[in-house]
């Protein structure tokens, strides 16, 4: 679908494009530009999401921003017009056509320069139980952020203006800004955060940075939301249309003095979609199995030592990705999925593998390509490489699209195992539990041993319980021998 037109010799207007598989609508997070701004082709103009990921949008052409179209936080069609470029600034009439429906104006802010990094979290970032995306429902959902009516504005004072008079607390003035703040004014903070904020009602202009070089982090925000969700009343019914909700309060985010009602939508909507589907549609088994994995840490500890695998990140869950990589290449028939349509087993001559990983908007499954091709050190950079982008909220549709078998780590939270359920079109995935030092007998002797437990789910449909137990088995062997990963590759 083509994301430009042009309406005039001096005017051009930017689409909402198709940014992932057939999608039919974003909503737009954040603009990084504003009216007036100049910007250059390829230059990031804003940040949108759709049911699989959030995606900056690059403009492709040079330019003066017009106008943008519609708010932070509208949900728009795709092929949709989003922003009007002027091309030729300074050459006579300076009228841009009419917007087809045009929308209530952005909120008047600076252009935003996301920093470099976000300061790293204390501990180590989880990797989670991850149900996947399916593609977006053909139910549209309603739109926000339109302006409302005139007459549902007016009704709003009028009830804000009852209330204020009778008791009811008026809106507190803003607070001054944290010394923390940067000299122009602007915090400091990356999109995700910058929606999170959104979310809770939190104006970043209060918020103390702590991450490096005064960047705000998430921690930062939920710390500033707790005293203020202490403090807040109890909420006030009024006639006021829900199409006019408060300003103190994102139309994503209800707040009471009982309960938060957060909006489901985007990645978050999606991953339930595809849990319900999957759990409904593929008849899972789920086998486990406790194995002593003290040679695999060893092996952890000593390729972190190795000059050829520095540089990049050496932890259990590499050597495990490696032992499913093995298990698969020996019984290959486990790499298949479900041809509903045609009643088709279709296996997998390759193997892309998902590692769920928690992010700021819910839990993805990226994949790494042909993983079944890659060396050790190869497979480590690429495993750094997906929780790196997952982490920063940059993960692609493409990344997460075309999975064939998934890990999921529940041993992060002290977890000795659970019962994962399939991502959609896949027919297994593992999930690790912790590793915990236990007695176990070892040559004839109780000793203490590092041990977890793995559980493997699969699609009965077409992995039956003696191909499935082969390939736990597996993967338990070569965590408890890792010279396996030499003599079986």
């Amino acid at each position: 679908m083509t994301t430009m037109t042009e309406t005039s010799a001096r005017f051009r207007e930017f689409k909402m494009p198709d940014v992932g598989e057939g999608l039919t609508e974003a909503e737009i997070l954040k603009w990084f530009v504003q009216p007036g701004d100049t910007v250059t082709d390829g230059q990031v103009v804003c940040e949108v999401e759709t049911a699989k990921a959030a995606v900056e949008l690059p403009i492709p052409f040079d330019g003066v921003v017009h106008e943008l179209r519609f708010p932070e936080g509208t949900t728009v069609d795709v092929g949709q017009v989003i922003i009007a470029i002027d091309v030729a600034p300074g050459s006579g009439d300076a009228s841009a056509p009419a917007a087809a429906a045009p929308a209530a104006a952005a909120p008047a802010q600076e252009p935003v320069e996301a920093p470099e990094a976000e300061a790293e979290p204390k501990g180590r970032t989880p990797v989670l139980v991850g149900y996947g995306v399916a593609e977006s429902s053909t139910k549209r959902r309603p739109r926000k952020g339109a302006a409302a009516a005139p007459e549902a504005a007016a009704v709003a004072a009028a009830v804000q203006a009852e209330l204020n008079g009778h008791g009811a607390p008026a809106p507190a003035p803003a607070a001054p800004a944290p010394a923390g703040a940067p000299a122009g004014g602007r915090p400091l903070a990356k999109p995700p955060v910058r929606k999170l904020a959104k979310d809770l009602g939190i104006d970043l202009a209060t918020v103390v940075p702590t991450g490096k070089d005064g960047i705000i982090t998430r921690e930062d925000v939920h710390a500033a939301a707790a005293p203020a969700a202490a403090e807040a009343p109890a909420a006030v019914a009024s006639p006021v249309a829900p199409e006019a909700p408060s300003a103190a309060v994102p139309a994503a985010v209800s707040d009471s003095a009982r309960e938060t009602r957060i909006a489901v939508k985007g990645v978050r909507k999606a991953i339930a979609q595809a849990m319900v589907g999957s759990a409904f549609t593929a008849p899972h088994v789920t086998e486990f199995v406790t194995v002593d994995v003290t040679r695999t840490m060893k092996l952890v500890a000593e390729l972190k030592e190795d000059k050829d695998m520095a540089g990049v990140r050496v932890n259990p869950l590499l050597i495990i990705a490696k032992a499913l990589l093995v298990a698969i290449k020996r019984n290959p028939e486990v790499n298949a999925a479900w041809d509903e349509a045609n009643q088709e087993i279709v296996q997998k001559h390759y193997v892309n593998l998902g590692i769920a990983a928690a992010t700021p908007r819910g839990l993805i499954v990226p994949n790494i390509k042909d993983a079944h091709d890659k060396t050790l050190p190869q497979l480590a950079e690429a495993l750094g490489e997906l929780v790196t982008t997952a982490r920063d909220g940059k993960t692609s549709p493409a990344t997460m699209a075309g999975g064939t078998v998934t890990i999921t780590n529940v041993g992060v939270f002290g977890v000795d195992t659970g019962t994962p359920i399939l991502n959609p079109g896949e027919s297994a995935i593992l999930a690790v539990g912790a590793i915990k030092l236990q007695p176990w007998v070892h040559k004839g002797k109780v000793k203490p041993r590092q041990v977890t437990t793995l559980a493997l789910s699969f699609d009965h449909r077409l992995v039956d319980g003696e191909l499935g137990s082969r390939v736990l088995a597996d993967v338990a062997a070569i965590l408890e021998q890792p010279k396996r990963l030499i003599t079986w590759a």
